[in-house]
C-alpha cells in the first residue's frame, strides 16, 4: 500500500466516525460516497460509533470493504491485513467489555499535532435520555494510572509542552480499577512529573468534578485555568426528563466555587436545545442561569432523537422554528458572554502555548491557559512553545496579542 497525501490518491481509506446526532450520521454517508466517487478503487474502511451503531448501513454502501467496531480499532491493523482480499461488506463487531482497560494509545507520534490528547477513560455507565453514547462506546472502564504516568512521561520527553486530560466520562476515571483511585489523585501524581509543561482537563461533567481538582488547579500553575462542564438546561424539570443527575442550584455552586478559587479561569458549557417538552419557561431558566453565571463559551446542540435512547420515543417534539430561535438566541449569548470575558484581559500577561502560524504567515496563533484563542501579529515562533503574551485588543470575533 502506497503512501498518500490526499484520499484521491490512496488505496485505502479508514473513516472514523460519530453518531451523535442524525446529522452526523448523514455527514457521515456524504462523505463515505464522495471519497468512493472521488477515489472508486480505493478501499473504504468504515469504524467508530456510526459503525458500532447501524454497521449493516454502513455496510451496503458502494466501496466499503470493512465495518468495524469500536473494540477492533485497537486491531485495525491486523485486520485490515487479514482481510486484504474482502471486498464488500464484511462487519466485525465485538461487545465493549467495562471489565477490561481502556486501551491507552500512545501519542508520541501524532503527525504534528500541538496538543496531544492522553485519553485515560472511555465508555460510560449514564443512562442520561437522549444520548447515544453508552450503547456505542459500552460501559465505563480507565486506564490504569502507571499506564497513564508513563505515556504523559514519553510525550513530556518527547517535547511536548501542553497535554489534553480526555475521556468520554473523564470524571468517572478509576470507578472500577483496584482501589478506585479519582482523577485528583491521579493529578496529584502528573503534576510531580519533571518538566511538565502544561496539563488541560477536557469535558468533566458536573455530578464528578471533585472539589479537589478544582483545589488542585488553583495550586498548581502546571494544571490550565479552564473547565468545560456541560450543564444542558437551566430548567430542573429539563434535567429530571433528561436524566442528569443533578439540579440548577448545584450546577450554579459548582460555577461560583471554581470562579472563587480561580477568577480568571475560563469556564465552557454544553447547552441541549429543543429537548421534547421544552417550553419557553424551561428555555428562559436556561438563558437567565447562563447570564447570570460566569460563563465564558456554550457549546449549543439541537436535540436529535436517537434510536435506543428513553427520549427517542417521546412524543412532543420541539417545532423547528423554535429549535432555531432558541439555538440563535443561546448563540448570541455565547457570542456576548465571550466577548465580555475576553476583554476583562486586555493589557493583561497571560500564559499560553503557541499553535500554528496563521495561513498568511502574518500572525501566530496562540491558546492561554484560560481558554483564550488570540494571533500574535509578527511572532515567527514554531508551535508548541509555551510563552507569555499581553493582550492588546479584542474584537467580536478575535483577540491581538504581543508577546510579553
Amino acid at each position: 500500500m502506497q503512501e498518500s497525501q490526499t484520499p484521491r490518491d490512496a488505496d485505502l481509506i479508514i473513516v472514523n466516525t460519530c453518531t451523535v446526532t442524525q446529522r452526523t450520521d448523514k455527514q457521515v454517508r456524504q462523505a463515505v460516497r464522495r471519497l468512493h466517487r472521488e477515489n472508486p478503487s480505493a478501499q473504504l474502511i468504515i469504524t467508530g460509533c456510526y459503525a458500532e451503531r447501524d454497521p449493516d448501513a454502513l455496510a451496503a454502501m458502494n466501496g466499503v470493504r470493512l465495518v468495524l467496531g469500536n473494540a477492533e480499532k485497537i486491531h485495525l491493523p491486523e485486520l485490515v491485513e487479514q482481510y486484504a482480499e474482502f471486498s464488500q461488506g464484511k462487519i466485525i463487531r465485538t461487545p465493549l467489555d467495562g471489565e477490561i482497560d481502556c486501551v491507552l494509545p500512545p501519542m508520541t507520534h501524532t503527525g504534528g499535532k500541538t496538543r496531544p490528547l492522553v485519553k485515560l477513560q472511555d465508555g460510560c455507565d449514564a443512562r442520561c435520555s437522549y444520548c447515544i453514547v453508552p450503547h456505542v462506546r459500552g460501559p465505563g472502564r480507565s486506564a490504569r494510572p502507571e499506564n497513564v504516568l508513563a505515556e504523559i512521561q514519553s510525550l513530556v520527553e518527547s517535547g511536548f509542552q501542553e497535554i489534553v486530560l480526555a475521556g468520554i466520562n473523564l470524571g468517572a476515571f478509576g470507578q472500577k480499577l483496584k482501589g478506585q483511585p479519582h482523577l485528583a489523585d491521579l493529578l496529584r501524581r502528573i503534576v510531580e512529573i519533571p518538566n511538565l509543561g502544561r496539563i488541560r482537563l477536557s469535558s468533566i461533567e458536573p455530578m464528578h468534578l471533585n472539589p479537589a481538582i478544582v483545589e488542585m488547579a488553583a495550586a498548581f500553575p502546571v494544571i490550565a485555568r479552564h473547565f468545560h462542564i456541560p450543564m444542558q438546561s437551566g430548567s430542573d424539570r429539563m434535567l429530571r426528563l433528561m436524566r442528569r443527575p443533578y439540579t440548577a442550584a448545584r450546577f450554579r455552586d459548582l460555577i461560583y466555587r471554581i470562579q472563587r478559587e480561580l477568577p480568571d479561569t475560563g469556564i465552557g458549557t454544553d447547552v441541549l436545545v429543543g429537548f421534547p417538552g421544552e417550553t419557553d419557561q424551561d428555555f428562559n431558566e436556561t438563558c437567565s442561569l447562563i447570564e447570570e453565571l460566569p460563563l465564558t463559551y456554550l457549546h449549543v446542540f439541537p436535540f436529535s432523537p436517537r434510536e435506543g435512547t428513553e427520549a427517542a420515543s417521546l412524543t412532543n417534539p420541539t417545532p423547528s422554528h423554535v429549535m432555531r430561535r432558541r439555538l440563535n438566541a443561546l448563540l448570541e449569548l455565547s457570542r456576548s458572554k465571550n466577548l465580555a470575558f475576553r476583554r476583562r484581559f486586555v493589557g493583561k500577561v497571560l500564559p499560553a502555548i503557541t499553535l500554528a502560524r496563521e495561513e498568511n504567515g502574518a500572525a501566530t496563533r496562540v491558546l492561554t491557559d484560560n481558554y483564550i484563542h488570540a494571533s500574535v501579529p509578527a511572532l515567527s515562533i514554531d508551535p508548541n512553545r509555551l510563552i507569555e503574551i499581553r493582550i492588546e485588543d479584542v474584537l467580536p470575533e478575535a483577540t491581538f496579542a504581543v508577546i510579553h
